[in-house]
């Protein structure tokens, strides 16, 4: 059975989406068993089969997703892409119902974004590489400009990922902006949500419009972990869309 988390902003507001944990599909060890991801030497008839459950999970048409480049490219789409998972992109936006927009996860963050006026939705992969180059603002912007978006009024979830309590990071003064390193949790652990949270407050989103679901992927096996397990573990999947 699949094992998904949701967000209490996104639930008021009825639009389809999701937090799934690593459980209910149909992949061998060790991408045991809800792997959502081609790119982890999983067979791609069972990661089409585990896209399946989730698309079925939630009641929507189809899956868009992106094979991600821990950059800042904001992929529009108005019809599930052709191929799989179009390349170089850490971001989907989109005003189609029916379609899902889902970010492949092992620690990094999803954020999933609703605008329920015109409607349309956004998501985001958003690992600490995607916070230094401020992907959530960018996909905040594309969203404006493409369908009328007003951040004001933007609903935003962020997904179970890489917690304070493991998010080690000893060379941050290398890796990370000097305004991030407030953030920090003794001496070189970090707390990345707060840090998307403050990004998505700079973008024009409200505090009482941010939902941030606190949970270590670490910590917790029944999510995928690249930190705790290494090259050999899957991906799991965030995923939100229109309902038709």
């Amino acid at each position: 059975m699949l094992k998904c988390r949701r967000s209490a902003i996104l639930d008021r507001s009825g639009v389809g989406h999701g937090f799934f944990a690593s459980n209910g599909g149909v992949s061998p060890p060790p991408f045991e068993s809800l792997n959502l991801s081609f790119g982890v030497g999983d067979d791609p008839r069972n990661v089409r089969e585990n896209r399946d459950l989730v698309r079925r999970r939630l009641g929507l048409t189809a899956i868009a997703a992106v094979t991600q480049a821990h950059g800042d490219r904001v992929l529009r789409v108005s019809s599930p892409p052709a191929d799989d998972d179009p390349r170089g992109y850490d971001a989907i936006i989109t005003a189609e119902p029916g379609i899902g927009l889902m970010i492949q996860q092992a620690d990094c963050q999803a954020v999933l974004l609703f605008d329920p006026v015109v409607p349309a939705v956004g998501i985001a992969h958003c690992g600490w590489r995607g916070n230094v180059a401020g992907i959530c603002a960018k996909v905040v912007a594309a969203m404006a400009a493409a369908y009328g978006c007003a951040p004001a009024r933007m609903l935003v979830a962020i997904s179970p990922s890489l917690g304070p309590c493991c998010a080690e990071f000893r060379d941050y003064r290398e890796l990370l902006p000097r305004w991030m390193w407030e953030f920090r949790r003794g001496e070189c652990f970090f707390d990345f949500p707060r840090i998307t949270r403050r990004q998505l407050l700079g973008a024009g989103i409200i505090p009482e419009n941010i939902d941030s679901i606190h949970h270590c992927n670490v910590c917790d096996r029944d999510f995928f972990s690249y930190r705790r397990d290494g090259d050999l573990t899957g991906r799991q999947g965030s995923v939100i869309g229109i309902i038709s």
